[in-house]
């Protein structure tokens, strides 16, 4: 199974700073508003709806905020329909990005990603340049609470999963890009809640940083295209060495 991922530490860290600061409510209105698009407003027919629906009420979203997320999605607040795209990009120590949005405005997109790349000292990538270096996988997210370690294991992998790294917080099950419904709904099935479902981004090769003004320079960039209005994922292979995560925050 796949070892632990140095960058995940970084990655939970923010996770809570990202609740605190409620930028969470606006990724899990682009998740519902996005998998409403995709497969109808009724989260009883759509399993990716149920999920962000569910995502949506663990961290107290407004039920308002979900309802306008849902009619955002099947366009019934009329406006530009909202569309999903990805740009790559170049950071500091030609670390490799990722970035996912959920838009209805294109060119503004485009030009705002392109200014954040630029002003920390990175650059916008042309499609496929990047994308390339990282592998296209299904995620699910199990509170660790859930289920032991080994029969989680048996679990997901007779449900057709290809990897199971588990956590203190959260088990990380990985599947095939054409098979996430599928195992997620078995898991379901087996009377499992899925915290999470989604489709991820996994770097082949990540980038070990040991120089603590570039890693600095590399989280800016992260928080400063994490923090953008329509961004819904940033996927990098960026990794930090374990003394220079401790000096992060100081």
């Amino acid at each position: 199974m796949a070892g632990h991922n140095k960058w995940s530490k970084v990655k939970h860290i923010k996770a809570r700073v990202d609740a605190i600061k409620g930028r969470v409510f606006s990724k899990c209105a682009h998740e519902i508003a996005l998998a409403a698009r995709a497969g109808g407003g009724d989260s009883g027919a759509n399993a990716r709806l149920r999920t962000a629906i569910d995502n949506a009420k663990a961290v107290s979203m407004p039920k308002e905020n979900i309802e306008r997320a849902i009619k955002k999605g099947t366009g019934e607040l009329g406006g530009e329909a909202i569309q999903e795209v990805a740009y790559e990009g170049y950071g500091p120590a030609g670390i490799a990005f990722i970035v996912e949005m959920a838009t209805d405005n294109l060119n503004r997109s485009a030009a705002d990603v392109r200014s954040i790349f630029t002003k920390n000292h990175g650059s916008v990538a042309t499609q496929g340049s990047v994308s390339y270096q990282f592998d296209r996988k299904g995620e699910i997210r199990i509170p660790a609470d859930a289920l032991g370690e080994e029969q989680l294991m048996e679990a997901a992998i007779e449900a057709g999963a290809d990897d199971v790294q588990p956590d203190a917080e959260e088990h990380i099950i990985h599947t095939a890009p054409n098979e996430l419904g599928t195992v997620a709904k078995t898991l379901r099935d087996a009377g499992l809640h899925i915290a999470s479902e989604k489709m991820v981004s996994i770097a082949q090769n990540p980038g070990m940083v040991t120089d603590l003004a570039i890693a600095r320079q590399i989280m800016k960039l992260y928080d400063q295209l994490d923090d953008y209005p329509d961004t819904v994922n940033v996927f990098t292979n960026f990794e930090v060495a374990d003394e220079i995560l401790d000096q992060l925050d100081t």
